[in-house]
């Protein structure tokens, strides 16, 4: 599965399109996490923990997508994008969304 930020793909042309994909996954921090944090923000710099579950998070988001453009029969995902919102205080819903399209070499 090629998946690319772009409209296009450079060496390959889009045979069909098939439509949007997408994955979510709503996460929220533990009480723990928020402890570990919070520790870590005391001295400054990259907060671990959160850079973690964050990346856990589009990490999750990106597999779904993925199941989403494979189920649909597709060999990529073009213009793909992440989107993030807080639901609510330590709950984050994380979106990753694209374009699912069938492919040949050009």
């Amino acid at each position: 599965m090629i998946v690319a930020t772009t409209n296009d793909l450079p060496g390959y042309r889009i045979v069909k399109t098939l439509g949007v994909v997408r994955g979510i996954t709503v996460r929220s921090r533990s009480v723990l996490g928020n402890i570990g944090g919070a520790l870590q923000s005391m001295f400054g710099g990259n907060i671990s923990v959160y850079t973690n579950l964050a990346e856990t998070a589009r990490q999750e988001a990106y597999d779904l997508m993925i199941r989403h453009a494979q189920a649909m029969g597709a060999d990529a995902v073009v213009a793909m994008r992440y989107d993030a919102n807080e639901i609510m205080d330590g709950i984050t819903e994380v979106l990753a969304y694209g374009t699912a399209v069938t492919i040949a070499a050009a």
